[in-house]
C-alpha cells in the first residue's frame, strides 16, 4: 500500500510540475520574488522529500545485500 501512495505521488508531482496557471502570473512575493520561481523553490523541495522516501520505503531491499564469495 505504501508503495501505491509513493508511485501515485510521483504521478501528482509529475503533473504539477506543469504549472500552466502559473504562466501569466506577474505577483511578487515579499516584493520581489516572482511567485513562479516561489513555486519551483517549494516544488524542488517537494521533489527531494519524495525522492528520499521513495529510497527509503520503494527501493528493493535485494539490491543492498552483499554477494558471499570471490
Amino acid at each position: 500500500m505504501r508503495k501505491r501512495l509513493l508511485y501515485a505521488a510521483v504521478l501528482i508531482v509529475a503533473v504539477v510540475h506543469q504549472d500552466f496557471w502559473l504562466w501569466d502570473e506577474r505577483i511578487l512575493v515579499f516584493g520581489f520574488l516572482p511567485v513562479e520561481l516561489l513555486f519551483h523553490s517549494l516544488y524542488t523541495l517537494a521533489v527531494a522529500v519524495l525522492m528520499w522516501l521513495l529510497a527509503e520505503y520503494a527501493w528493493p531491499r535485494d539490491l543492498e545485500e552483499e554477494e558471499d564469495g570471490p
